[in-house]
């Protein structure tokens, strides 16, 4: 067990969420994620959680791992074209996870979605929340409009407001 990791989490004061990601920021992420829909036939799920609790931590789990189990927990898996993307803000370890559906995985890959995940990290450590999760939409957005171009035929099966978790 990390030490430093394990006191940050437990340190990790819940109105810092709040401070980062106020309602504005949050309805500008839904808008910028809306619009992007227009434009291609995927899907964005955009989720921020402020830190893990302390049996996630004994258990040592990770950014990644936990952004499996919101993928799965908010049912992006669960798309007609297996089209769906979660974007995972871990603010405590300013890291952030891209999980995609199989069907998207398979086209773009972990490459094209860890360049993602390192700009928008880089943003989050000058403390640019609002900046980071708009880029990082913006960058999903033209990754599913080359392989999902908007068919015509618009549904919107996941929710397009961010969810923030709350321990």
């Amino acid at each position: 067990m990390n030490l430093k990791r394990y006191f940050t989490h437990l340190l990790f004061a819940p109105w810092r969420v709040r401070r980062a990601f106020p309602t504005r920021t949050l309805r500008a992420i839904e808008s910028a994620i809306h619009a992007a829909e227009q434009r291609h036939d995927g899907e964005i799920r955009f989720a921020i959680e402020g830190a893990l609790d302390v049996a996630q931590l004994w258990r040592g789990t990770s950014a990644q791992a936990r952004a499996i189990d919101v993928f799965a927990n908010l049912h992006v898996w669960d798309t007609d074209a297996n089209n769906g993307v979660l974007v995972y803000l871990l603010l405590a370890d300013r890291q952030v996870e891209i999980v995609a559906d199989r069907g998207v995985h398979a086209k773009i890959g972990h490459a094209g979605w860890e360049a993602v995940c390192q700009s928008m990290e880089a943003r989050l450590r000058q403390s640019e929340y609002e900046a980071a999760a708009l880029q990082g939409v913006a960058a999903i957005a033209a990754l599913l409009t080359t392989h999902y171009p908007a068919s015509g035929k618009q549904t919107n099966e996941l929710d397009d407001r961010p969810v923030v978790i709350r321990r």
